[in-house]
């Protein structure tokens, strides 16, 4: 179970429902709608909609809610771990995919655009971010290599998915200890996007586990200087230098910890750099 979309065809009053009601008035709008009433039984106000987005670290609630005030009527509500935000997204793809005879007039998007890539391939996609992640439960790196496989076969048209399914499936495959076939698949990655941080920073690990420093230092250097504030990337560029030039990495980890000042969640990482430096200056 990884989400379920409800929708009320006819509309579902908000009036019996005065916690729902509190909680969508706190939301910020996310999306405007535009309902046509023919897909929805003859409901007079259901011709134009908001979407509000809710949710917690791993999950996402949406509501499409049509009218303002008392007369407010919910239309389709979804509940999704993240992965699968966008394939249980109330948008017109999928809404057409629920087979329920609703056509291009039914519901159409009015700021958003949508995802036009294989409805199987994305879902193949979420199931590998879902397993590498560990949403569901412990990161399955097997599995998330396994499902990104079977999205780049199935295929996309875009380039940026291509990408980034070639960067999942090597961090997946660095998960399963498989250095050299994971730096074959973010080399794929970066030979359809040449310029993305995220890919070069984590192949610099890798050339890094496959002892190849001069690599690493090319690649981790790249991504600061395509994103400075990166603290990721300087944190590695800075172990990257530490054998071959100390005071580099003493530069890079003070960077870094510029960075992250006042970040909890690097707290543990920002003590191992300070020592780190104090054992450089030594």
């Amino acid at each position: 179970m990884v989400g379920a979309v409800f929708i009320f065809r006819n509309g579902l009053s908000l009036k019996p429902y005065p916690v729902l009601r509190q909680t969508i008035s706190q939301l910020k709008p996310d999306t405007e709608f535009y309902l046509s009433g023919a897909s929805l039984a003859d409901h007079e106000n259901l011709n134009s909609g908001t979407l509000y987005l809710t949710g917690d670290e791993k999950s996402t609630t949406q509501y499409v809610i049509s009218g303002e005030g008392s007369s407010q009527t919910l239309v389709i509500a979804s509940f999704s771990i993240d992965p699968y935000v966008s394939l249980l997204a109330p948008y017109p793809e999928f809404v057409s995919r629920l087979g329920r005879g609703q056509t291009k007039d039914g519901l159409i998007a009015g700021k958003k655009k949508d995802v036009k890539e294989p409805f199987s391939s994305l879902q193949q996609f979420a199931r590998g971010q879902t397993a590498q992640l560990g949403y569901c439960d412990s990161k399955e790196y097997e599995k998330a290599a396994e499902a990104y496989r079977k999205a780049l076969s199935l295929g996309f048209t875009d380039k940026v998915w291509i990408a980034e399914a070639h960067h999942r499936l090597g961090v997946a495959l660095e998960g399963q200890g498989h250095l050299d076939q994971a730096r074959e698949e973010m080399e794929k990655s970066l030979a359809v996007r040449p310029n993305t941080p995220e890919v070069l920073n984590n192949l610099g690990t890798v050339y890094m586990k496959l002892k190849q420093r001069d690599q690493a230092v090319k690649v981790l250097e790249k991504a600061v200087l395509l994103r400075p504030n990166y603290p990721l990337a300087r944190y590695n560029l800075a172990e990257s230098y530490e054998e071959t030039n100390a005071k580099r990495a003493i530069g890079e980890y003070e960077t870094y910890l510029a960075l992250v000042d006042g970040i909890p969640e690097e707290a543990e990482r920002m003590a191992r750099v300070k020592e780190r430096i104090k054992a450089l200056r030594r």
